[in-house]
């Protein structure tokens, strides 16, 4: 595996881990600030926004000013941002703060996955997408539990210092191992579809994330949700009409992007709602404290750990539409299994379907990955790219607010709309399965040869 892949995934680890590292360390820094773990939240908030946002210019970036630029320079403003986190002394600076760090990580990542990209031959990208796709697989699993402890025995504070070592070590090695070379291009940046999809993936965020909170007005929800829809469709509209467009829709051509882009990032969204739900349910329907809640959750890790040395040869073997649907079917039967999980279960029996989950996920979200970019033109690579990275990282956002108005609709739909009951995390459980089970076999619409550039099968 190339040195750069294995930089630019340990700095995809660095910006994926800070996106849930606060979640458990909130209460202290809400004493410490002057706020209330409520106000800091926004924290969380406004880190995914600014990635997601700021996304967008990183492929024309990288054209325009040289990849080895870009993302040495994404990794000092990250690093500087958790400075000024680390050293905020109220709730408004702190979120300032966390947007800066946000834009340095939304920059990282695609031009980081790009330089791999275009670094890669076909043969060899899966070991490299697999690569790319651990930090997102393990990060927000590690997040929590890690923020709790440096919080709980040191300072919260550290929590953004010790981004100050890893970045200078990342500075160095970005110098080192990135090749020079500026591209000649001059493209001219496409202000008016950056300015729209932002306030797209603004609204739209924003919107489905308060559809989950039961004291947001329902007003203020559809009104966010109608200027994400307009203005999403302008975005379709102007890069379909403008000459030098932010993202090429041309790429939506192309039968396993297409596939990946549109069922793909559902299935992410589904399969990313399970970290937020399962420690809810040891929690609050197993009476379990958060602690031993979230060492229940590491059981996922556990998974993505042992199925990564098999994923390669999986896909070799069978193909990326047979792992898809197969694994997919597997993902949802790990859902009604969980559904069916009661305080009573065996240690042994929950862990282990747990183990199975994590595994899952891991081989699907690789098979994703890689099957994105296997019959993507290499001159098309960076639009592909930055499109893919706006989906994932909205598709991991978006499963928290789709495991929260799953809970809540159960809820309703059960009379229990309070706490959420046993009874509603197993229904939600079971609602999330259906629906994995019907979009995972989506993918028979594949060819059975799609990605046989990545797996030399015929």
């Amino acid at each position: 595996m190339s040195r750069v892949a294995m930089l630019v995934a340990s700095a995809f680890f660095m910006e994926n881990l800070d996106g849930s590292i606060i979640a458990t360390a909130l209460p202290r820094m809400a004493v410490s600030l002057g706020g209330t773990a409520v106000d800091l939240h926004i924290g969380i908030t406004a880190y995914l926004l600014s990635v997601a946002v700021f996304i967008l210019p990183g492929g024309w970036a990288s054209e325009r000013f040289g990849a080895r630029l870009v993302f040495t320079s994404a990794i000092a403003v990250f690093t500087f941002g958790s400075v000024l986190c680390g050293v905020a002394q109220s709730v408004e600076t702190f979120v300032a703060a966390r947007v800066l760090q946000g834009i340095g990580g939304a920059m990282m990542v695609p031009v980081g996955r790009l330089m791999v990209l275009r670094t890669t031959e076909k043969a060899d990208l899966m070991r490299a997408i697999a690569l790319l796709t651990w930090p997102a697989l393990t990060a927000p699993l590690l997040g929590p539990p890690l923020g709790g402890l440096i919080a709980e025995h040191a300072s919260w504070r550290w929590i953004f210092f010790i981004n100050l070592p890893l970045g200078c070590i990342g500075l160095a090695l970005s110098l080192w191992l990135v090749p020079r070379g500026v591209s000649t291009a001059r493209k001219a940046f496409d202000w008016r579809g950056f300015l729209l999809a932002g306030v797209c993936l603004l609204c739209g965020t924003i919107g489905l994330d308060q559809l989950a909170d039961t004291a947001a007005r329902p007003r203020d929800v559809v009104v966010l949700l109608i200027l994400a829809t307009i203005t999403g469709g302008l975005f379709a509209a102007h890069i379909h009409r403008s000459a030098q467009p932010l993202v090429n829709p041309a790429n939506f051509r192309i039968a396993t992007f297409r596939m990946v882009m549109t069922a793909g990032t559902f299935m992410r969204m589904l399969i990313s709602a399970m970290p937020f739900l399962l420690p809810l349910l040891f929690q609050l329907g197993f009476g379990l404290d958060a602690f031993h809640a979230g060492l229940m959750v590491l059981a996922l890790f556990a998974g993505n750990i042992a199925i990564k040395p098999l994923t390669s040869p999986l896909l070799r073997l069978f193909g990326f539409r047979a792992v898809l649907v197969g694994n997919g079917l597997l993902q949802a039967a790990t859902m009604f299994g969980c559904a069916a999980l009661t305080p009573a279960t065996p240690i042994v029996v929950l862990l282990g379907l747990l183990v199975m989950s994590g595994a899952s996920r891991s081989l699907q979200f690789t098979a994703l990955s890689s099957l994105a970019f296997a019959d993507v033109p290499q001159q098309a690579m960076g639009s592909a790219n930055t499109l893919f990275s706006v989906a994932t990282q909205i598709a991991f956002g978006l499963g928290v607010a789709l495991g929260a108005v799953t809970l809540q609709a159960m809820g309703q739909a059960l009379g229990s709309p309070g706490a959420p009951s046993l009874a509603v995390f197993q229904a939600s459980f079971v609602a999330i399965g259906v629906l994995m089970a019907g979009v995972a076999l989506t993918g028979l619409r594949l060819s059975a040869q799609a990605g046989s550039a990545l797996t030399q099968r015929r």
